[in-house]
């Protein structure tokens, strides 16, 4: 009697991690020229006094330049490969931030600071659209989700950086001396991007298989031939299967707590619960912190039982549940013993579980996708959720001015829950 024995998983090569180490830096550098305007709002209004207005604009500018071209990238990404991409998107976006310690340096101006943080921006989405992408393409099925959670780090790690540097740097150096920073350690990745990234090998589709040689004349059998040599165009993922419009919709109603906490958290510490400045501070730096492990956690969790979207779907349940929680405590604080501590750790449990989806549903599109189509995918991706985001802000603020935290903590619980049953019952592989 013969047994199979299976075989052993395909080990990762050492360019994977390479490559994984590159994406994840080159993404970090793109959120730290994103995020630092938003950085700069105590120098810009506080100490210079530019309206609050304007500088708000000022830091919706690589945003918007984000969401314009996150598409574009990943298309340039499935045409001329990741490699080329990541590294001209971030000599291009080199090329603004040096613009933007120009024009900070020569003018007060706001606009044109903005005109060069619109175009870094737009820059840097080369980075969100193709380094997922050469993630997938490197890694085998059974190590994507770990390494698409180490690669989701790159957001939350862009972010910090921006907070612990920009401030100091401001203060030391003003606006231009900032992206004078910013403009060097680009470089430095555009170098290291364009000599450590590696193309991923893409599977070959080929057309039927020929015709057998003689049933025709010498010019058709040629012919023939000739067009069964020829790669086939892979089919459009979006017009075989609802799996990745549904991925979309889920990802954009996931991205609601997650940007109403990054955005409110703090201010609902301070103003609802009593915390200093400070410690808020603190306490949303370590939520962070702990938000981006959790990404690892989850997406390796995914690789050992060999299922994202059941994953996913826990997340979403699990999201509800720390919104209504979150929604109870702002509600009854005060008579809860020692309630904003218990306050400040609800807040650390939701801001963890609100950003654990996102490595679970890129990998999910991606692989959907398959080689051909994913940076396509991937830029459709970014783009709902940036989107989305932008709307959290204004929505949320007036809500929350409306019908107060605990009210507006519990309609948003409402996001997670609605988007469970648009999660595909199983995992779909282009």
């Amino acid at each position: 009697m013969t047994q199979t024995v299976a075989a052993p998983p395909a080990a990762v090569p050492v360019r994977a991690w390479v490559v994984l180490a590159l994406g994840l830096l080159a993404q970090a550098a793109g959120t730290l020229l994103v995020s630092a305007p938003v950085y700069l709002i105590p120098l810009l209004h506080l100490q210079l006094g530019l309206p609050l207005a304007a500088v708000g604009a000022l830091t919706a500018a690589p945003t918007l330049g984000m969401v314009l071209t996150l598409v574009l990238w990943g298309a340039a990404a499935d045409r001329f490969g990741e490699r080329w991409v990541i590294a001209g998107g971030l000599a291009l976006t080199t090329a603004a931030a040096a613009a933007a310690a120009i024009t900070a340096a020569a003018t007060d101006a706001l606009v044109p600071l903005g005109i060069a943080l619109f175009f870094g921006g737009a820059a840097s989405a080369s980075t969100n659209a193709a380094s997922g992408r050469v993630v997938v393409g490197w890694f085998p099925r059974h190590r994507r989700g770990l390494a698409m959670g180490v690669r989701q780090m790159s957001q939350p790690l862009g972010v910090a950086a921006a907070a612990v540097t920009v401030p100091p740097l401001a203060s030391a150096a003003q606006t231009s001396g900032v992206f004078v920073a910013i403009s060097a350690l680009l470089a430095v990745l555009t170098a290291a991007c364009a000599i450590g990234i590696r193309n991923p090998p893409r599977p070959q589709i080929s057309r039927a298989a020929p015709a057998p040689a003689g049933t025709g004349t010498a010019a058709t059998d040629t012919a023939a031939a000739g067009s069964a040599a020829r790669p086939a165009a892979p089919p459009n993922p979006y017009r075989t299967s609802a799996f990745l419009a549904r991925i979309h919709a889920v990802s954009v109603l996931l991205v609601v707590p997650q940007f109403a906490l990054a955005t409110f958290g703090m201010v609902w510490l301070i103003a609802g619960l009593g915390w200093t400045p400070a410690a808020a501070g603190l306490l949303m730096g370590a939520s962070q912190f702990v938000g981006a492990l959790g990404r690892i956690v989850v997406g390796a969790l995914s690789d050992r039982v060999g299922d994202r979207v059941r994953v996913l779907r826990r997340v979403a349940v699990a999201g509800v549940i720390v919104m209504v929680l979150l929604a109870l405590i702002a509600l009854a604080h005060g008579a809860i013993p020692a309630g904003f501590a218990v306050g400040g750790v609800v807040l650390v449990l939701a801001t963890v579980v609100s950003v654990a989806d996102n490595g679970l549903a890129y990998t999910s599109v991606a692989e959907a996708a398959g080689s051909a189509w994913a940076g396509r995918a991937l830029g459709v991706q970014n783009t709902g959720q940036f989107i989305a985001a932008s709307a959290v802000g204004p929505g949320i603020g007036a809500a929350i001015a409306l019908l107060g935290y605990p009210l507006v903590f519990g309609l948003i619980a409402l996001a997670p829950l609605i988007a469970i049953p648009l999660i595909p019952r199983e995992d779909r592989h282009g």
